[in-house]
């Protein structure tokens, strides 16, 4: 450690601080108010596969990484139990598969915007009722808005020890790789949620 310790001081202790506050492009409130964003856009596949995708642009989420509020909404979107999404669209014989998130890249998660998108597999069947499939989303969606999240946090508790076991058990990663994802963590995160903050969940905050 004293060794990496003293190459990492001699390779980077020269580069400069020039003080300046880390850029933000919060102002930039809406990119996506355009007439254009409002519609439906048909993509002919390469591969012999129907999906259906749909997307909504949100406000910046990255001072919320301790509650990590779409990563909630994702978790009951992709659920796949009784009285989910996929399941009555299963019983349709419409779709093969439903999951639902951000990705936590820069593109999908930044200062001026978040993304949330749920994908949806569809059989040849539910390629024909591609408009219903979606109305089924939009209600599941407005249902969960209506409802509100877990009065009783047992849902996000749930969420919390899962992503809590998956942290503490995973397998070793490739070092450059881990180096880097923390250094991309220290432009995120508060310094003692470095190691943590792209993982586990904080805080329930249910106005969120």
């Amino acid at each position: 450690l004293d060794t990496l310790e003293k190459w990492v001081t001699e390779i980077f202790s020269e580069i400069p601080n020039n003080g300046l506050p880390k850029p933000s492009f919060g102002h930039l409130t809406q990119p996506f108010d355009t007439p254009e964003f409002h519609k439906l856009y048909r993509v002919v596949p390469i591969r012999k596969v129907h999906s259906l995708s749909i997307t909504w642009a949100l406000p910046p989420q990255e001072e919320y990484y301790r509650v990590k509020p779409l990563h909630y909404i994702s978790w009951l979107v992709g659920h796949e139990g009784k009285g989910s999404v996929l399941s009555f669209l299963r019983k349709k014989f419409w779709a093969l598969a439903l999951y639902g998130g951000n990705g936590e890249t820069g593109f999908e998660q930044n200062s001026t915007y978040s993304i949330f998108s749920i994908s949806v597999t569809l059989t040849d069947e539910g390629y024909k009722h591609f408009y219903e499939v979606a109305h089924v989303v939009f209600q599941y969606v407005k249902m969960l808005q209506k409802r509100g999240p877990d009065k009783r946090q047992v849902i996000w508790e749930e969420i919390q020890k899962i992503e809590a076991n998956e942290f503490h058990y995973q397998e070793q990663t490739d070092p450059v790789d881990y180096v880097e994802s923390l250094c991309e963590n220290m432009q995120l995160f508060q310094k003692e949620d470095f190691l943590t903050g792209d993982q586990l969940l904080f805080e329930y905050k249910p106005e969120v």
